[in-house]
């Protein structure tokens, strides 16, 4: 899959919305105090021009230095209060925007974590990477600070222009007016900015996945010399990304440097228009005075409005690519996010949490299965596993064993037919009901950031200590766990203890253990480690695999060997199936695989 191919969905701006009245209503009251705290101080900074006027109105009459004395207090009095308000308001609003933040980050988790692991693997690492932290972040900001700020200065502006209406329908109006050619510059940047900053948002995932993908495979490109290949899809995805960055920028320089010529139009009017007016008696030099003072006083929150809205724009989008997670296919946020795993690997797409497998039995039936972008890779599957049976899936290399072996553990969902534990299709199980039924063990093994015991309760998490020295046991990594430093509250990962490939292969292990699954998927578990890990790690598996069905994705012939029965997959087919003897005195296609690959071991020394 190309970078970009398989991007997570963006929610529209309805779904955006309700997602942001969502948040406010979660802390609603902290939201309805910054309201009125912000009313107030606006209310307090419209008395200031007010008694400016009053004090022009009262020289004009002939009441001298004695009307200022009286209302200079007054005026100062109210710049004091709407300093103090407007400070008590900015801090309730941080306090909000910092839990809503929260919660943010919150859902983000719950929802990668619950998405189906297909759809993770064909989004890939770096649009979730992308969207976890730049646009997290850019939400963020928005909620700590420009939502605040937002609410602040709209409530200014609204109040100021009142009070300009208040002193004279007329000036009001005319000073409206001339905010005409604001509201065009904004009208052109807004029909322009969601979509600029959507496109800017995509180009840096797709950045990211190919930065992402090259370092994971540094080792395969350095192999195969797709250096300049991989170097060329980067400078590509940079230029877009430098396009789109452009472009965004470019509306900026329109948007602002309009606004900024405009701001004088209105208190220039308000001049002109009540001069003439005064000239007629119509209103008074207080009143104009006044009215003037409030259009300057309102440029600067409408400034700060401006610069918000183009944040917001930015803002906006990061949170249709955040809020887009809930929309992805299979994404479930209904229930507990559970952390992901390596090696437990299950499905939350669409999950059936009223199912209950009636028994252990899997049923394949007419599978067929294909990949976006890509041709059928199985094509009509039929396979039954019985309980208890070790069951071998052989083949060339693409003959669908990896894709059959995902259908199987509810990774994925097959095209058409159906693949059923108990009669329950295995897609639709819920995650936690899956992780007792099928369990898929790779050749990936991984240690999470966190103790030993965090490492063990992602699969048990209300397993007792006694339980998880049982399943450490169970694979033989009791004696080194009891040898670190604080045991099971020792840290593993950067930081804390480290973790060779045995004993990453163990934990994972123990971690099959305590979910104590009744199926296990082995795709080829042990193929990429050293020999003598893997002699490590295939004791352990042994002791995990006692008692349990076992469905091994058989990538070495001596796995096929003592299995129960043996499944031979080519071109997408079933074709063979019986046990090792039966295939090969059946001289078919498996006979010539096991006289394939025995005479090549039989030549090594």
């Amino acid at each position: 899959m190309t970078a970009g191919q398989g991007l997570l969905p963006v929610a529209d701006r309805g779904t955006v919305r309700r997602a942001a009245l969502r948040l406010v209503r979660a802390d609603g009251r902290a939201f309805t105090a910054t309201l009125l705290l912000n009313a107030l101080a606006a209310g307090a900074g419209l008395v200031g021009p007010w008694l400016v006027g009053r004090i022009v109105d009262a020289v004009r009459r002939g009441h001298g230095v004695g009307a200022v004395d009286r209302l200079a207090p007054w005026i100062l009095l109210c710049a004091l209060a709407q300093v103090l308000l407007a400070r008590w308001a900015r801090l309730v609003g941080y306090r909000f925007g910092e839990r809503t933040l929260a919660r943010v980050r919150e859902e983000y988790v719950e929802r990668v974590l619950a998405l189906p692991a297909s759809v993770v693997e064909r989004a890939g690492t770096g649009d979730l990477t992308a969207r976890g932290t730049a646009d997290v972040a850019i939400v963020g900001t928005t909620l700590r600070d420009v939502g605040p700020e937002l609410l602040v200065n709209t409530v200014q502006a609204l109040f100021v222009l009142v009070a300009v209406f208040a002193l004279d329908p007329l000036l009001g109006a005319f000073g409206l007016l001339g905010l005409t050619p604001i509201w065009l510059a904004l009208r052109w940047y807004l029909r322009r900015a969601r979509d600029g900053y959507l496109a800017e948002g995509a180009a840096t995932s797709e950045v990211a996945e190919i930065l992402a993908s090259t370092a994971a495979g540094a080792r395969t490109v350095e192999a195969f010399g797709l250096r300049q290949r991989r170097i060329t899809a980067s400078r590509d995805a940079l230029e877009k990304s430098r396009r789109t960055r452009f472009y965004t920028l470019f509306l900026r320089t329109v948007f602002f440097p309009a606004v900024e010529v405009t701001y004088t139009v209105p208190v220039a009017g308000v001049l002109l228009l009540g001069g003439w007016l005064h000239q007629r008696g119509a209103v008074g030099v207080g009143a104009v005075v006044a009215a003037a003072l409030y259009l300057r006083q309102f440029t600067e929150p409408l400034d700060q409005i401006l610069m918000r809205v183009e944040q917001l724009q930015s803002s906006s989008a990061s949170f249709a690519r955040v809020e887009g997670l809930a929309q992805a296919p299979g994404a479930d946020t209904g229930s507990p996010a559970r952390a992901p795993d390596a090696h437990i690997t299950g499905s939350a797409q669409a999950p059936c949490k009223d199912a209950v497998p009636a028994d252990d039995r899997i049923d394949v039936r007419g599978v067929r299965y294909a990949y976006e972008r890509g041709g059928e890779v199985l094509r009509g599957v039929d396979l039954t596993v019985r309980p208890g049976e070790r069951l071998a899936v052989v083949g060339p290399s693409g003959a669908g064993k990896t894709t059959l072996s995902r259908l199987l553990a509810g990774i994925d969902r097959p095209g058409t037919g159906a693949v059923t534990v108990g009669g329950v299709p295995v897609a639709e199980l819920a995650p936690e009901l899956l992780r007792r039924q099928v369990v898929l063990v790779t050749q990936e093994h991984h240690v999470f950031l966190g103790t030993v015991r965090d490492n063990l309760l992602i699969a048990e998490p209300e397993a007792a200590d006694a339980d998880l020295w049982a399943a450490l046991a169970a694979v033989g990594a009791d004696e080194w766990v009891r040898e670190l430093p604080d045991g099971l509250d020792t840290p593993l990962g950067e930081g804390g203890s480290a973790t060779d490939g045995s004993q990453a292969q163990q934990l994972a292990l123990a971690r099959v253990v305590l979910a104590d699954p009744h199926t296990l998927i082995l795709d080829e578990a042990t193929a990429l480690l050293d020999p003598t890990t893997a002699r490590h790690a295939e004791r352990a598996l042994a002791a995990v695999l006692e008692g349990r069905t076992v469905i091994a994705i058989a990538h070495r012939l001596h796995t096929a060997h003592d299995a129960d029965r043996v499944a031979v997959m080519e071109n997408g087919r079933l074709t063979e199936l019986g046990t090792h003897e039966d295939l090969v005195t059946a001289h078919g296609a498996y006979a010539a695989l096991w006289r394939t690959w025995h005479g090549e071991t039989a030549e090594q020394p």
